[in-house]
């Protein structure tokens, strides 16, 4: 396994991953019209292209074999309204974190949220913010393995659909 970060090349790639990765845990949920639109907005090239050009997020990769099997993107700086206080100052948002199905339990998911933790450091951030979705147990446990906790209530639209969340927070 290699971990590095994204560049512009992988844009293609992490994108058709990021769709694939998201139908296979979660598609059976939504209407396919549901589920293009929200592939359409949030799961495109040009989204991953603007992501790794921009100052404020990070995407790392996980490859096996030169292929992707997982990856994470995190934003600095990013709050959610519904945040309840006291806010943190300077929180990191990891807005992504998905691993293949046939990569899960290798520690790719381990790897990528150690990553995350020391990316935020050494943006001087003091806490990072994620959502899950309300019946993703496995998700939940994972984090809260990694220190998390559920703080709020909040929202996650795909298309027209929309899902129960929980904003898990991990304060450094």
């Amino acid at each position: 396994m290699e971990l590095r970060p994204a560049t512009l090349d992988d844009a293609d790639a992490l994108a058709g991953f990021a769709r694939d990765a998201f139908d296979a845990a979660f598609g059976h949920l939504y209407k396919p019209e549901d589920l293009q639109a929200f592939f359409d907005e949030w799961r495109t090239p040009e989204r991953y292209r603007a992501s790794v050009e921009d100052p404020d997020t990070a995407v790392q990769l996980a490859l096996d074999n030169g292929e992707i099997a997982a990856y994470c993107l995190l934003v600095r700086g990013y709050m959610f309204d519904e945040h309840p206080e006291p806010r943190p100052a300077n929180p990191a948002f990891l807005s992504q974190l998905y691993c293949a199905k046939k990569s899960t339990g290798r520690g790719l998911g381990a790897a990528l949220m150690d990553w995350a933790l020391a990316q935020t450091r050494t943006w001087d951030g003091d806490a990072i913010t994620l959502s899950v979705f309300s019946e993703n147990f496995g998700a939940q446990r994972f984090y809260q393995r990694h220190g998390f906790h559920h703080v709020a209530n909040i929202d996650f639209w795909v298309g027209n659909h929309r899902d129960d969340e929980f904003l898990y927070e991990l304060r450094l």
